[in-house]
């Protein structure tokens, strides 16, 4: 996995890497390769899975006992309802790539003329015919074609199968974002286990994993030795809390640090740099960032990310949305539990979701600071309650996630008042029936416990002013707000049923109760 390149009028360019295929020789790959079998690695977007197949293919061939190519389906992606057309896009790239990464007496023959839907096994019976060494081919971006494109693709490589490794690839391995249930289902197949699918072949699926920790201190320690500028330890462990490992965070916080917000090599990138390359990063929604959350707006996607968010359990959910969302890299399940995968994703996933609520909100004047432009949390309280009985009713149906709607307005709200001079830090776990937030503006911090009240379940205030202990435990908080959205249904319009109170917590805490 390639780190960051620095280029600039006072810099050369670095390039840094890991050996990427070291996380695949963990899943002992070599012996898929040299037991002739089919496989699958998968892995979210930017996980290194293109660098790491790469480097096996250069590898295998390199040893002198293989033909590894390392070949890309995504020139199929444009032509989704030509077949023909797509298995000879798919070809002629494939030739372009031959004829870079490999030497002249390893490519293929000609590819023989053959009827649409047979294109891609006959080029690949007349190369491994042709190879005097054992083929392997490596198929990326398998992900890219759909429809008939696909079944017809995958047909193709379960056909050719059994005629391995005399007349088709001896090992083939299938590169892309999700595992080989997805594929089966595209292709008309079932996702349980066992049931007939045009690519029932495969012994093994393959996650690619992120780096350790230690493997992110040592890709930024390479930096260091190359350039003297050090990453302070805390700022080695703020980039491992942050990011968990993900590849690409890892590359773009470092980038972000080295090249736009610490320019002096002598001075050390410490914490505050990277939570500032961090929220650069949230910002520009780069296209990393982007092309995850898009996923948002897939029901399979939200059936998940939703009741996760609303801290609420996972009840009645298809294991297959579930296992797609992991695949995604949204989620990791650890230890039986289920969390977005990192911090980053924490704070990206909501913000993205309350784009839509905070385009519709009207303009609001900033009552709420005083005069010397810091937070006043009583004047917050008054602006935000005056907010809510007036626009809460219609901006609720602005939110993508009706579930969570009072929430995400309540956010939306609360980057309008942050409005680049603070942050807004979110918790929430499965089962526990709230979201926590801690707003930071300046010196002041403000603690808000979000709880929902629907049919057929008690006011969950007792429940709540315990849990709003917890978290200003934790906090080291003496007082915060605690949020009830009552969405039980028969009630007065919103304007009419806004109120709060002061309450004491189990601690003795005297916190502010709002219910709206």
């Amino acid at each position: 996995m390639k780190f960051f390149n620095t280029a600039g009028p006072c810099r050369p360019e670095y390039h840094y890497m890991l050996p990427a295929a070291a996380r695949l020789r963990e899943e002992n790959v070599m012996r898929l390769i040299e037991t002739q079998s089919y496989f699958v690695v998968h892995a979210p977007r930017q996980t290194g899975k293109t660098t790491a197949m790469l480097g096996l293919a250069q590898e295998l061939t390199a040893s002198g006992k293989y033909t590894a190519a390392m070949l890309t389906l995504e020139l199929g992606a444009g032509l989704p309802d030509d077949l023909g057309g797509a298995e000879r896009a798919i070809l002629a790239d494939w030739r372009q790539s031959i004829a870079h990464d490999l030497p002249p007496e390893l490519h293929p023959p000609p590819w023989p003329k053959s009827e649409e839907g047979q294109q891609i096994s006959a080029a690949l019976n007349a190369w491994a015919l042709h190879s005097q060494r054992a083929l392997v081919v490596l198929l990326d971006e398998i992900d890219a074609l759909q429809n008939h494109v696909l079944i017809s693709v995958l047909r193709q490589l379960r056909a050719g199968y059994p005629r391995r490794p005399r007349s088709f690839p001896a090992a083939l391995a299938l590169i892309g974002l999700r595992d080989v249930r997805d594929y089966k289902v595209k292709s008309g197949g079932s996702p349980h286990q066992g049931t007939t699918s045009p690519f029932n072949i495969a012994v093994r699926s393959i996650t690619l994993r992120n780096f350790t920790e230690g493997e992110v201190a040592a890709l930024l320690q390479q930096h260091t030795a190359e350039t003297g500028q050090p990453f302070t330890p805390e700022a080695l462990a703020h980039v491992w809390h942050l990011t968990r490992g993900q590849p690409w965070l890892v590359n773009a916080l470092a980038k972000v640090a080295v090249e736009e917000l610490v320019n002096a090599l002598q001075q050390p990138v410490d914490v505050p740099d990277i939570d500032a390359a961090k929220e650069l990063l949230i910002l520009r929604r780069q296209t990393h960032l982007d092309q995850l959350t898009d996923k948002l707006r897939e029901p399979r996607v939200r059936h998940v990310i939703e009741p996760l968010l609303a801290g609420a359990s996972l009840n009645n959910i298809p294991l297959d949305d579930l296992e797609y969302v992991t695949d995604l890299g949204l989620i990791t399940r650890e230890y039986g539990g289920v969390r977005i995968a990192n911090p980053i994703y924490q704070e990206v996933i909501p913000r993205t979701l309350t784009i839509i609520p905070e385009a519709s909100l009207p303009t609001i004047h900033p009552t709420w600071l005083t005069a010397d432009n810091q937070l006043d949390p009583d004047r917050l309280l008054a602006a935000f309650l005056d907010f809510w009985r007036q626009h809460g009713q219609p901006l609720l149906k602005s939110a993508p996630y009706h579930e969570i709607a009072p929430h995400l307005v309540l956010m939306a709200f609360l980057h309008r008042v942050m409005n680049g001079n603070g942050t807004i830090e979110r918790e929430y776990a499965i089962g526990s029936r709230r979201m926590d937030l801690l707003v930071r503006y300046g010196p002041v911090r403000l603690a808000l416990e979000l709880k929902v009240w629907r049919d057929g379940v008690k006011d969950p205030a007792v429940e709540g002013l315990g849990q709003l202990d917890s978290y200003l435990d934790g906090l080291g908080l003496p007082t915060g707000w605690l949020v009830i959205f009552d969405q039980r249904s028969g009630l007065p319009e919103i304007a009419e049923r806004v109120t709060t109170e002061q309450a004491t917590t189990p601690a003795g805490r005297v916190v502010t109760v709002i219910r709206a």
